[in-house]
């Protein structure tokens, strides 16, 4: 194992996976939280036909993809609570983009490879060019979600009551999923588009069956995010099995012994009770 870090390559996954593992795991709280996990799961699907119409016309994967699932990102965000009663229409048009996705890959056939890296993930071939602006982009991501805590916390947790109180609701929303657009972006490249649900929801999920408190919660998705995707790369590199199969296996594995220790440590009266985090909502902002 000393030997394989030795390589660049090596070197590359094992910092990708870092920050995207970091990133994910924190920005998948308030996905989690918001209940957003349809429109993550959306905008990687959208992502694929970005990915697949960039390479196309020639250019990067990586910029069509984030082209594609910003403007979802701001349609979804400007739709606001009338998303959720339009599912058949939003369902319609997933499965129109991802059709096109097809059809763009059923044109381009030169670059199959390129395509199974967008589905699937291609974390060994990072650059450190991806790495660097992977950094960059966390860096971006991490420092608007520390400094929009606070008023994300609440709109997440009490959208009315913060919404009377003078936040505003929907700009955040779009704001957040814009995030969320970028997030999606830079996960691919580690788990693939299929796969963006297992970093960017499992690991949040499972720390809010281990706590309710915001930051720790914050902090055990972050370390759950880590724990998969690091532990994913190592048994990848000692076995000879895709790395994105490890990370879905070991953040399922996370969830699941998480459900475990909630049965245990919560009776079923209390888990019925209203959500403890509603406790942290600031009186004011």
């Amino acid at each position: 194992m000393i030997d394989i870090l030795r390589h660049g390559f090596v070197q590359n996954a094992f910092f990708a996976g870092v920050i995207v593992a970091t990133i994910s795991g924190f920005i998948g709280y308030f996905v989690v939280l918001r209940g957003q996990t349809f429109a993550c799961e959306a905008l990687s699907h959208i992502g694929f036909a970005g990915a697949t119409g960039a390479a196309l016309v020639g250019a990067s994967s990586l910029e069509g993809m984030f082209l594609f699932t910003l403007i979802a990102a701001i349609g979804m965000g400007a739709l606001g609570k009338r998303l959720s009663s339009r599912d058949i229409e939003v369902g319609i048009v997933l499965s129109f983009v991802l059709g096109l996705g097809v059809l763009f890959l059923s044109i381009y056939t030169r670059n199959t490879t390129g395509a199974v890296g967008v589905l699937f993930g291609s974390i060994l071939s990072v650059t450190i060019n991806d790495v660097l602006v992977t950094l960059g982009s966390g860096m971006v991501i991490i420092l608007m979600l520390v400094i929009l805590f606070r008023p994300l916390l609440f709109a997440s947790i009490e959208p009315e009551v913060a919404e009377a109180r003078g936040v505003p609701v929907q700009q955040l929303s779009i704001f957040f999923l814009i995030l969320l657009a970028l997030s999606v972006t830079l996960t691919v490249k580690v788990v693939g588009v299929l796969l963006v649900f297992a970093l960017l929801v499992v690991p949040a999920a499972a720390a809010e069956h281990l706590t309710h408190r915001p930051w720790l919660a914050i902090t055990l998705s972050i370390l759950i995010s880590l724990m998969a995707t690091l532990g994913g790369l190592i048994l990848a590199f000692i076995g000879h099995w895709p790395v994105s199969f490890y990370i879905v296996s070991l953040t399922s594995l996370f969830y699941f012994i998480s459900l475990i220790i909630h049965a245990l440590r919560f009776p079923r009266h209390y888990r019925e009770l209203p959500h403890p985090s509603r406790e942290v909502l600031p009186p004011s902002l």
